[in-house]
């Protein structure tokens, strides 16, 4: 790390020079998977650190949001992480990256996109006079309740058929009249904010500015390093809105080297060099290490790609490839699935025999996490490493 002459964050005059292996440990560190795990804090601790956990209904190991505190923490309970996310007032569910758990202690701060959505109510679907109010107050007399005891989620068709109730439901959640408490059995269930969230966070006197300035701040310190669509991306704001307030959000103009962007870093990030235990684990795709796939191949020299939603035929790695992070690398990956109590590695990639001892450690750690006894190996990419990864995950 080399320092070059200081300047304010307003003429962008870099504080320091980062090499690339330096961005890409900050980034580890920054995301919980280089140095000792918090264990004391647990889910939540985690929660906390990222500031941000996707959502995602696609299950085969466990869903995202499960794999992510796992990937840092190990083999935690996932009645564990459930609870951590929905019990008490700890968290609550609205749009950020995607859909995600956020910590309750930044509700005030997507006060600017609660407002933004009170602006054009009818963004997708026709809502019929009075049924907002309806819902709204069935909950105040019934709530916690789901959609479907709201009056049914559907119309019948296809899945964005939603009936009026989900839309006047959804409608309030995006309003922040109404939150998500729990997740049961996939559903979400609502209850009114002012039951949910606590009295010195219930409130939307943040202007957009200061809201803006604290979410481009709380993106950085979870990235460690990153360019600006690097930490406008982190909560889905607009470049303009991050332009507008990083020169105040507290995070400092840094040159990496083999980045054609400026850059922004946490100073906390570079006032010690990152040391510590590497994390060996399989990555979900929704993890925020790596749910941005130009960062992703910046940092890791790594291309990834959800295909889940690739038709079958065209699929490269897999319905839900899962990279394989090692020593801080992303060293291949694989396409999950359980037969039983047998993990299914459906497909394998690996980038050079290195990669078999770390991924038959990841496999038979998964394995057990998930309730699985065995691992059966299918395909990999490479055949001359195939007999090495059987044996090794036996």
């Amino acid at each position: 790390m080399t320092n070059a002459a200081t300047g304010s964050a307003v003429d962008r005059t870099p504080e320091a020079t980062l090499s690339a292996d330096e961005a890409r440990r900050i980034a580890l560190r920054a995301q919980g998977l280089l140095g000792a795990p918090d264990r004391r804090g647990g889910v939540r601790g985690v929660l906390r650190h990222l500031g941000a956990v996707q959502l995602d209904t696609i299950s085969v190991l466990a869903r995202s949001h499960e794999l992510i505190p796992y990937a840092r923490l190990g083999a935690v309970g996932r009645k564990t992480v459930e609870s951590a996310y929905w019990s008490g007032t700890h968290a609550f569910e609205y749009w950020s990256h995607a859909a995600c758990v956020l910590p309750i202690e930044e509700w005030p701060h997507f006060a600017f996109r609660r407002r933004a959505y009170r602006l054009r109510p009818h963004w997708h679907h026709e809502l019929p006079d009075g049924v907002y109010e309806t819902v709204v107050k069935q909950l105040r007399a019934e709530g916690p309740l789901t959609a479907t005891e709201l009056g049914g989620a559907k119309n019948g068709g296809p899945w964005w058929d939603w009936s009026a109730a989900k839309i006047a439901v959804e409608r309030a959640l995006m309003f922040g009249e109404v939150v998500c408490v729990e997740r049961r059995g996939w559903k979400r269930v609502y209850d009114l904010a002012e039951r949910a969230v606590p009295d010195a966070l219930l409130h939307d006197d943040l202007d957009d500015r200061e809201c803006l300035r604290r979410l481009v701040r709380l993106a950085g310190q979870s990235l460690g390093v990153g360019t600006r669509a690097d930490i406008a991306d982190y909560h889905r704001l607009k470049g303009e809105q991050v332009a507008e307030v990083i020169a105040d959000s507290g995070l400092v103009p840094v040159t990496v080297e083999g980045w054609d962007k400026p850059a922004w870093a946490d100073p906390e990030a570079l006032a010690a060099l990152p040391r510590g235990r590497h994390r060996t684990t399989l990555l979900s795709p929704f993890d925020s290490l790596i749910w941005d796939r130009a960062r992703t191949e910046r940092i890791f020299g790594f291309t990834h790609r959800l295909e889940a939603y690739v038709p079958r035929p065209k699929r490269i790695y897999g319905y839900f490839a899962m990279p394989l992070l090692s020593g801080g690398r992303l060293l291949g990956r694989v396409d999950p699935a359980r037969e039983g109590k047998t993990l299914v590695a459906r497909q394998v990639s690996l980038e050079s025999p290195k990669a078999v001892a770390p991924m038959a450690q990841a496999l038979r750690e998964a394995a057990e996490w998930v309730g699985c006894d065995s691992v059966r190996v299918e395909r990999v990419d490479r055949p001359e490493l195939a007999a090495p990864l059987a044996a090794a995950v036996a």
